[in-house]
């Protein structure tokens, strides 16, 4: 039977697993879990880009390899993918499906249930809600294959049975946190709109052991 955090000593400090660590928004996530004093691992495939994340637990490898993973995840109890991939506008990108797949499969090998996984406002039927920039320009023309990858990695998420939420951030910026966050499932009045790293990992890590978002993809925005 795989064991979910909520079902775990509540007591304890959650020992998760970070993929995407050394991104932008991953930093902020191993920063403000660690002040909250969680057990943190981080799956980095260059460690010599991970060296400011002290405190961490460092395993080194890719985040498509099942084997690897595996590693990383073995008595973990909540994983956060953070995992991100540069814009191509040419070409085919399969990275986030590719690692969500390897990570769905390792995750049920070692018994681990709750995933936390960040997309983007404009994934799934949150397209057409980035505001009229990103629809009509940025996404057609500079993030149409990444948002193809992210449609396929929420996919493979909801068709597991897997304990998941999906976090779709609007369009991110490095400003402070501790703004009010909204998170939403009904998009009839959401047409773009911004929120910032630093806030996107608090809303993150505050769902490690709540379910009110359980199995469900909300968009958070200011």
């Amino acid at each position: 039977m795989i064991t979910s955090l909520t079902e775990s000593n509540a007591a304890a400090a959650p020992k998760i697993l970070i993929l995407g660590a050394t991104g932008p928004t991953g930093r902020h996530i191993v920063s403000q879990a660690l002040t909250r004093g969680y057990d943190v691992t981080v799956l980095v495939r260059s460690p010599e880009k991970a060296t400011d994340l002290k405190g961490a637990k460092l395993v080194v490898g890719d985040a498509r390899d099942e084997k690897a993973l595996r590693q990383a995840i073995k008595g973990r109890d909540a994983v956060i993918s953070a995992l991100g991939t540069p814009a191509s506008p040419f070409k085919e990108v399969t990275l986030l499906s590719t690692a969500t797949q390897a990570l769905i499969k390792a995750m049920k090998a070692e018994q681990v249930s709750r995933l936390i996984a960040i997309t983007g406002i404009g994934a799934g039927d949150s397209k057409g809600h980035g505001g009229f920039l990103f629809d009509n320009v940025i996404f057609p023309l500079i993030l149409r294959n990444v948002y193809a990858d992210k449609n396929r990695q929420e996919a493979r998420i909801k068709d597991s049975d897997l304990d998941w939420t999906i976090v779709r951030p609007s369009i991110l910026n490095n400003k402070p946190g501790g703004n009010t966050i909204r998170a939403l499932t009904d998009l009839s009045n959401v047409h773009g709109g911004s929120i910032s790293r630093a806030d996107v990992a608090t809303f993150i890590l505050d769902q490690v052991n709540r379910d009110a978002w359980l199995r469900k993809s909300p968009v958070i925005t200011w």
